[in-house]
């Protein structure tokens, strides 16, 4: 086995059962010839002598020391014992951070019982207790032992705060105290919030979450993150691009009374820790991630960023943005259209210049992707409300390229509209439910309930009798000697108020070859309920089974339209 050095503080358990201080170095295995095995050496840091050698067997007080519960039980309860002095727990707290680090050296199998034992004992509350704490140093060994655990079973940690949760609240829960540990790191290059962050991105990574034949971990934890947790980690971010706060620190840079705002470089450096875990949530939490952006509007409050004097913070506000645009999902794609949420790159885009730089070229590249992906919904915005501001950059193609593309399928909608027959074209023409768009659908029905325009609907069976306008009742009742003659004749009903006949004028025509549709005119009524003698149906008519039926035009006959406005029943309207 190869050296593993690590350095260590070496302690010794004196008579009164207290633990010495011997020094600190560097720790490595190896194997010892005079011990016969593997051992344990501990060589000072300063003059490298020797402050420990022990051999590894199943018998050193190493090992025994992991199964003695009832020491551990007393080093935890003075760890987090109020009435300990800083100097006690802070010897405690690097004692077992010593440990933790000296429990890497030892077997799979040992390592495992060392843990778990370590998480019978109550680790994990006591590290809840001592991380909240205000001594740096004992915040600093915390955070370093629960990285250890985190590393050791993410899951472990999973189920101690979902269970954690259903006795305490939300501000007290271990993983709420290691975001707000993260959120207020005093280093001025944030390194412990730097590791934190690490740790919280592989708890609600899925890629290391159980699922078993009883439940799915990945379902439970992330219910609960999202529930008692994302609140906590989002915050800031909310806070520092709410409104009133851009409003009040509307000077670039300004940190009045001491608030925080975007542009101060430590929570600038913060909102991009923030930002990287939930451009991490984007790309592996699709359902819970997609509810929060759209309840939040959270988008919108990260696109504020793009505005930031630190340029790497705009880049992760983008990069955000762009893994939302990267899932090609319509459902973010109307979110970003109907919000208009492209304005504040395109104005980041403009106010860059001609600078070639990285925000330059990753602006370049989101709008690339839209165009090498063909997102037509994306393009068609962009083109319709942008090109005229972006029309001048000709530096890339791609603008230019996206506008291509937004023409070629606008001609190709028009062909496909002119292919159908002419008597057919119309804007309320179905052609495939699934080429609507949702806001064309709502119009559709909403209009249709309203006037009482039909659709176009395959031709149903004849409907009863009752359901044919009254005059046609009236009409019929007058008319009972010529009854069977006329129901022979009556058209096939398509939607409210439309009728369809089908003329046929050769022997081809009946199978469909040639055939003309044109809509029936009720005869006008007169005051007695009697129609008109001179209105007279088709001696020849056939209704087509099983086929469209076409919008059709009334005939531009004078005559008609005088007989019209002298009768007091309108002709069936279909929608125009």
């Amino acid at each position: 086995m190869s050296d593993t050095r690590r350095r260590v503080k070496v302690y010794t358990l004196n008579e009164d059962r207290q633990w010495d201080d011997r020094g600190t170095g560097h720790v490595s295995s190896t194997y010892v010839e005079e011990l016969k095995g593997m051992s344990l050496l501990v060589r000072a840091e300063s003059d490298g002598s020797l402050l420990l050698e022990s051999k590894i067997n199943p018998n050193t007080a190493y090992q025994k020391q992991q199964e003695d519960e009832k020491f551990l039980s007393e080093v935890f309860a003075q760890l987090t014992d109020e009435a300990t002095d800083d100097d006690k727990r802070r010897e405690l707290v690097n004692f077992f951070k010593e440990f933790c680090a000296f429990s890497q050296t030892l077997q799979p199998q040992n390592r495992d019982a060392f843990f778990k034992t370590l998480a019978k004992l109550g680790i994990l509350p006591a590290l809840e207790i001592v991380m909240g704490m205000d001594d740096l140093q004992v915040r600093s060994a915390a955070t370093d032992i629960f990285s250890y655990l985190v590393e050791f079973s993410p899951s472990m940690v999973r189920e101690f705060v979902m269970q954690e949760a259903q006795q305490s609240d939300d501000d007290i829960l271990l993983i709420n105290v290691v975001i707000e540990q993260m959120i207020c790191d005093t280093d001025p290059e944030l390194g412990g919030a730097v590791q934190l962050m690490g740790l919280l991105r592989t708890l609600i990574d899925p890629e290391n979450m159980l699922a078993t034949t009883n439940k799915t971990e990945k379902s439970e934890f992330l219910n609960f993150f999202y529930n008692h947790c994302m609140h906590v980690l989002t915050a800031p971010l909310l806070t520092n691009t709410s409104e009133d706060k851009c409003e009040k620190d509307n000077i670039v840079g300004s940190n009045k009374n001491n608030t925080i705002c975007p542009d101060n470089y430590q929570t600038a450096q913060l909102l991009a820790l923030i930002l990287e875990l939930l451009t991490f949530c984007v790309e592996h939490h699709t359902y819970h991630i997609k509810n929060y952006i759209m309840n939040k509007d959270l988008l919108r409050r990260v696109l504020v960023l793009m505005n930031s004097k630190h340029t790497f913070l705009a880049l992760c506000a983008l990069r955000f943005m762009r893994r939302i645009i990267g899932l090609k999902d319509e459902f973010y794609n109307r979110y970003i259209t109907k919000g208009n949420l492209f304005e504040p790159v395109i104005n980041a885009l403009l106010d860059n210049g001609t600078r070639y730089n990285l925000l330059n070229s990753a602006v370049i590249e989101l709008f690339e992707f839209i165009r090498v992906e063909d997102i037509k919904s994306l393009t068609a915005h962009i083109v319709e409300n942008f090109y005229k501001a972006l029309e001048s950059i000709e530096y890339v193609q791609t603008f230019k390229g996206l506008k291509t593309k937004y023409e070629q399928e606008k001609d190709r909608q028009n062909q496909k509209l002119n292919s159908v027959p002419s008597i057919l074209r119309s804007n309320r023409f179905r052609r495939d439910a699934k080429a609507l768009e949702e806001d064309e659908e709502m119009w559709f029905n909403e209009d249709e309930e309203e006037e009482g325009k039909a659709v176009v609907a395959p031709v149903e069976k004849p409907k009863p009798e009752d359901d044919f306008p009254d005059n046609y009742e009236k009409f019929m009742e007058t008319k009972k000697a010529k009854e069977s003659e006329d129901k022979e004749n009556l058209p096939k009903r398509t939607s409210p108020g439309g009728f369809k006949f089908t003329f046929s004028h050769s022997a081809s025509a009946a199978n469909g070859t040639n055939s003309k549709s044109v809509v029936a005119q009720i005869p006008p009524a007169t005051s007695n309920g009697s129609s008109s003698k001179t209105t007279n149906l088709p001696t020849s008519v056939t209704a087509t089974k099983g086929s469209l039926v076409g919008l059709v035009d009334y005939p531009d006959d004078e005559e008609e339209d005088e007989e019209e406005e002298s009768s007091p029943r309108k002709r069936p309207r279909l929608g125009s």
